[in-house]
């Protein structure tokens, strides 16, 4: 491996943990029924709560209701992630298609 591309590969490095941090500081609320999932741009569930207390009464409800919440910010925190990487990638003449 030569040297500039060496140089590329650790530039490239150095990107991919700043995107990193930078993706633990965003946090995106997701809410589906009154249940509510916190979730930072890693896609690690920061904080879930219960708004809606009448929601505890039916069990497959509360169920189905977190389990939306928490795809949805799933979905929206891999959003963020690519379009981050998308940038940084696009800046370096990288172009990964699916990415």
């Amino acid at each position: 491996m030569d040297f500039s591309k060496a140089q590329e590969l650790l530039k490239l490095q150095q990107e991919a943990q700043k995107i990193q941090d930078e993706l633990s500081n965003i946090h995106i609320e997701a809410e589906v029924d009154g249940v509510v999932v916190t979730i930072d741009g890693q896609m690690k569930v920061i904080k879930f709560e219960i708004e809606n207390a009448d929601i505890l009464k039916d069990m497959a409800r509360l169920e189905k209701a977190a389990a939306e919440a928490i795809n949805k910010g799933l979905r929206k925190s891999q959003e963020i992630a690519a379009e981050k990487m998308k940038a940084v990638m696009g800046s370096m003449g990288l172009n990964i298609p699916g990415l």
